[in-house]
C-alpha cells in the first residue's frame, strides 16, 4: 500500500492588532456644482502622493451637480446616509449643502468667490470652529489686476465684457465695476449659468463691441469649451486662473488652481489623521502669476508690449 503524501502548510496567525484593526478604507464624497475637470485628477494624485491609493485604503466618489442646486443638496444628503469619513465640497453652493446636511462630518471646502467670515461658514480664519475648514479665494481685487493687465495688452481698448455664472457670488461684480471706472473701461456684463450658455454670452459680447472678454470662474464652466469660444469669436479672453491661459486663453493674473487642489489633499490628510477640521486654519492663496498666451495672441493679431512680458511670471509661445 502506498501511503500519500502530506504537505503541512503552516499559516501565521494574524497578530492580535492585525485582527482586531484590519486596513481601514476612508470613504471621501467631492461635492462639486459643474462638470469634471481635470483638476479633480490633480486632488487624487496629491492623496496619491500621501499614501491614499483608490480602492485600496481610500473610496473617493465625485458627485457633480451639472448646475442643479437640488441635486447637490441630494448628494450631501447621500454623503450623510453613507456615514463617508470626509466631504469636499467645491464652491460656496456645495459648502452650504454639506454643512447644512450634517454638522459632525468634517468637511474640506474649495471656495472660488466667498468671504467665509462675512458669509457665515466660519467663526474665524485662525480658528473655523464648526466642522468646516479648507481654502477660500475671496479677493475681489484679483479683477481689478486682471483688467489693468488687460488693458496695458491691448492699449487702447475701451469695452470690456464680464463674463460671471450669476449663482456666484455677487461680491466680485461691484469689484469689477469699481476697477473698470478707475481705469476708464465700460463694462458690460454678461451671464452663463452653465456651458451650454457660453454660446449665447460669446454673441452679447460681440453685439457689445467689447473689445476683449474677462471671465469669472465658476466650477460649472467648462475650460475646453471657454476657450473653444474665444477663438471662434476671435475675443482676447483674460481670468484669474493660469491654467485656463494654458489651454488657451490669452491671459491671466491668479493662483494657481490646481495648487489650490493640492491643498485640499493636505487638508484631508490631515482630518483622516484625527486632526479637527475647526482647529485648522482657513487658508487664502498667498502666491500669484501673470501669465501670457503668445499663440494666442498670434492667432487674434495682437502683439502683447515686450515690457510686458518682461513682468510677466511665464509666457507660453
Amino acid at each position: 500500500m502506498r501511503l500519500g503524501t502530506v504537505v503541512l502548510v503552516l499559516v501565521a496567525p494574524l497578530s492580535v492588532a492585525e485582527s482586531q484593526h484590519p486596513t481601514k478604507v476612508f470613504r471621501i464624497v467631492e461635492l462639486n456644482p459643474g462638470v469634471p475637470q481635470d483638476q479633480q485628477k490633480v486632488f487624487r494624485e496629491a492623496l496619491r502622493a500621501r499614501g491614499y491609493v483608490q480602492g485600496q485604503n481610500i473610496l473617493i466618489e465625485d458627485r457633480f451637480a451639472g448646475g442643479s442646486e437640488d441635486r447637490l443638496r441630494e448628494y450631501a444628503a447621500e454623503a450623510v446616509r453613507l456615514k463617508v469619513d470626509v466631504i469636499v465640497a467645491v464652491s460656496s453652493s456645495a459648502i452650504r449643502a454639506a454643512t447644512n446636511a450634517t454638522k459632525t462630518i468634517p468637511v474640506v471646502g474649495l471656495d472660488l468667490e466667498s468671504d467665509p467670515v462675512a458669509s457665515g461658514f466660519i467663526a474665524s480664519f485662525a480658528r473655523p470652529g464648526g466642522n468646516l475648514t479648507g481654502i477660500f479665494v475671496d479677493l475681489p481685487e484679483l479683477t481689478g489686476k486682471a483688467l489693468e493687465l488687460l488693458k496695458e495688452a491691448i492699449p487702447g481698448i475701451i469695452r470690456v465684457a464680464l463674463l460671471r455664472d450669476p449663482a456666484l457670488n455677487p461680491a466680485l461684480l461691484p469689484a469689477a465695476e469699481s476697477s473698470a471706472r478707475s481705469l476708464s473701461l465700460q463694462l458690460q456684463t454678461v451671464e452663463a449659468r452653465r456651458s451650454s450658455e457660453f454660446e449665447g454670452a460669446f454673441r452679447a459680447a460681440v453685439r457689445g463691441r467689447n473689445g476683449a472678454l474677462m471671465v469669472i470662474p465658476s466650477p460649472r464652466f467648462d475650460r475646453k469649451l471657454l476657450v473653444a469660444l474665444a477663438a471662434k469669436h476671435r475675443m482676447p479672453t483674460t481670468t484669474i486662473f493660469p491654467e485656463y491661459t494654458e489651454a488657451g486663453l490669452l491671459m491671466s493674473y491668479g493662483p494657481n488652481l490646481y495648487g489650490l487642489f493640492s491643498q485640499a489633499a493636505t487638508y484631508v490628510d490631515q482630518v483622516l489623521k484625527g486632526a479637527k477640521p475647526g482647529d485648522l486654519p482657513v487658508q487664502r492663496p498667498v502666491r500669484f502669476e501673470t501669465v501670457f498666451n503668445l499663440k494666442t495672441g498670434r492667432a487674434l493679431g495682437l502683439t502683447i508690449p515686450p515690457a510686458l512680458l518682461l513682468r510677466a511670471d511665464r509666457v507660453i509661445d
